[in-house]
């Protein structure tokens, strides 16, 4: 299924209470009605996902998140500069909110954002509504940043639309911000750096306190993972280890390794940051390996979004 041929079913299926596989520019996510109670739950029950994990409702722009949201200044702000884009907003939910309260998670605040990717945004238009959409695999899994890890990502319900968009451009998930009055705080790294958020709110982005719950998707400690461990700031792979290299640290032969970018470029290595994953880990299933070993990634820029994930890839697994 294309996109231009199944943005009007999809959305037909989403008004119903299905679920729809949809591309975005960070990732697949698997979209439901975030008005629809049962439909929302559906999003738990195929990821496997507690439900204590808020999700982050997609809008087509500023105008639909106001209808549920209250949008303080800096937000607005922050709107102005990265809407649509992969930067999620942290909101206080309006009382007079239609939106599903699982999306929150019992929390008094929605996470929303407005992704730059053609087929969303007409999806997100068609349906006329937020759309609710983690990512669309099984939860604590990689991430899918093509329609084919979507279908081997072993969800427990199939969705009912797959739109098959191509890879995913930005290629990790949203930052996460929450804004409290003139307050900003990064509770996930991702495809927007915190410097450039700084530099738009014009000061430091503050820090999440610990919390019992999470405030946000993606705060897990262990997400992301391969069925192969992690090796993590490898300066090469040991003996039967697969290697995911960066710039000139590019493993060798016997191992089977690929580089997320030859150039040490961190736009290009995030782009392929879950593809690799998935293509290293089916490698290390066929060859009976058990480890993929990690070269030292830099933390500036979108390195911070990488290295988060590949920490909690790395995480002790419950």
């Amino acid at each position: 299924m294309t996109v231009p041929d199944t943005i009007a079913q999809a959305a037909t299926i989403l008004r119903a209470g299905g679920l729809v596989a949809m591309p975005t520019e960070t990732v697949y996510g698997l979209a439901a009605d975030a008005t629809n109670d049962a439909a929302v739950a559906k999003i738990f029950e195929a990821k496997g996902r507690p439900r204590f994990n808020p999700l982050i409702c997609h809008v087509a722009d500023a105008e639909m998140a106001a209808r549920y949201v209250a949008i303080p200044p800096l937000a607005q702000t922050l709107i102005d500069a990265f809407w649509p884009g992969p930067l999620t907003l942290v909101l206080p939910r309006r009382t007079d909110s239609n939106l599903s309260l699982l999306v929150s998670a019992g929390l008094d605040t929605v996470a929303l954002r407005a992704p730059d990717h053609k087929g969303a945004q007409a999806l997100i238009r068609a349906a006329d509504r937020p759309l609710a959409a983690p990512s669309a695999n099984r939860s604590g899994r990689i991430s899918p940043t093509t329609a084919q890890h979507v279908r081997e990502g072993g969800l427990l319900i199939e969705p009912n639309a797959i739109i098959d968009g191509g890879p995913c451009r930005v290629g990790v998930e949203s930052t996460i911000v929450k804004v409290d009055g003139d307050k900003a705080t990064l509770l996930r790294p991702g495809g927007v750096a915190r410097s450039d958020i700084e530099r738009v709110a014009g000061a430091p982005l503050g820090d999440p306190p610990q919390a019992d719950k999470p405030q946000a998707p993606g705060m897990l400690a262990s997400h992301y993972a391969p069925a192969a461990a992690l090796r993590l700031n490898a300066q090469g792979p040991r003996t039967g280890e697969a290697f995911l290299g960066f710039g000139d640290n590019a493993g060798d032969a016997p191992n089977p390794s690929m580089n997320l970018s030859d150039a040490g470029d961190l736009g290009e290595a995030a782009a392929n940051l879950f593809r690799y994953l998935h293509a290293l880990d089916a490698l290390c299933a066929e060859r009976g390996l058990k480890t993929i070993a990690v070269a030292q990634i830099p933390g500036d820029g979108l390195g911070e979004a990488i290295n988060d994930r590949l920490a909690r890839a790395a995480a002790p697994r419950e």
